[in-house]
């Protein structure tokens, strides 16, 4: 079959869930359904840290950017899905697809990074809590955002390049709901070397390192937990780092169940239902496991409640 060059590409077809136009109606309002409490979840997370002084701290300023980058994250794939759920159609232009490779990597790779800051803040405040603020201090945790921003944006414009270069057939029909880098890189008609290197080698230096860093923060947590000769002083330690740890966990075992399920099922579809689990829900529970496991989030969002009905009691009707 002959290739033509990227760029002449009009466009890519997302073959999306099912075929079947019966399911549509349904998939549409469960994802936007999902789509709208992880938007609001994420929302009333960093309205809470900004409007309470008490959680003016490293810790929940970390938080309130990984909740604007999931908020970000999930708007890269999921409104272009819905909107051709509603209207029936599978299109996706060359440059629409370019840009969702884009911001899709941009911020998937900047939650990697955050989750590793937020697991150094926590290895910080248990390992060395009387020097806590003098280290992390406003100058290092601006940095140290600004750090990951670099990295990721550094990082997705590598990725976008080397995927501009590529030449696809004439028809391209790509086995899911957005244009997943793997999957469309897969469908190049001319050689994949270069990507698959650039792919294997972002994932070893930008998911690996990351990945062994959290690893590390907590086993010196772990160690200074067990150092701690009470009970209620033990308990109070690990809570403050429980909501991290379950997120991690979250995020890692659903990006590895996709892995796994990408390289063990031929179906195309297999991969995709379980591309949801982090690219849909895990955003979505992030709020809830947050506010459920601390109170300070639990009081900070009661006050914010209580602040925003009273506003709507003192209006004359």
């Amino acid at each position: 079959m002959a290739a033509e060059n990227g760029t002449e590409i009009s466009q890519f077809i997302l073959l999306g869930f099912s075929k079947d136009p019966e399911l549509q109606p349904l998939l549409y309002v469960l994802f936007l359904t999902m789509y709208l409490i992880t938007l609001l979840g994420n929302l009333f997370i960093i309205g809470a840290t900004g409007s309470n002084p008490h959680l003016h701290t490293p810790m929940y300023f970390f938080l309130a950017n990984l909740s604007l980058t999931d908020n970000c994250y999930v708007s890269t794939t999921v409104p272009k899905m819905l909107v051709n759920t509603q209207t029936q159609s599978k299109g996706i232009s060359y440059e629409g697809c370019m840009s969702q490779i884009f911001f899709f990597v941009l911020f998937a790779s900047l939650d990697d990074f955050l989750l590793t800051v937020m697991a150094y803040d926590r290895f910080v405040a248990i390992c060395h809590p009387l020097h806590y603020m003098v280290i992390m201090n406003p100058w290092l945790c601006g940095l140290m955002i600004l750090g990951c921003w670099v990295l990721s944006v550094l990082n997705s414009f590598l990725e976008i390049l080397v995927v501009m270069r590529l030449s696809f057939c004439t028809k391209v029909e790509i086995p899911h709901f957005f244009c997943e880098l793997n999957t469309v890189v897969k469908l190049a008609c001319s050689d994949t070397f270069l990507n698959n290197m650039v792919m294997y080698g972002a994932a070893l230096l930008l998911d690996g390192g990351p990945l062994f860093c959290i690893i590390y923060s907590y086993y010196k947590i772990a160690s200074s937990i067990r150092g701690i000769s009470s009970a209620r002083g033990k308990y109070k330690a690990f809570s403050t780092c429980a909501s991290h740890l379950s997120v991690v966990a979250l995020f890692y075992f659903t990006s590895m169940g996709v892995y796994l399920s990408s390289e063990v099922s031929e179906s195309s579809y297999t991969t995709t239902f379980a591309s949801v689990l982090y690219m849909v829900i895990t955003p979505m529970l992030n709020p809830f496991i947050y506010s459920l496991r601390n109170k300070d989030i639990k009081r900070a969002l009661n006050t914010l409640f209580m602040r925003g009905t009273t506003k709507r009691s003192v209006i004359p009707h």
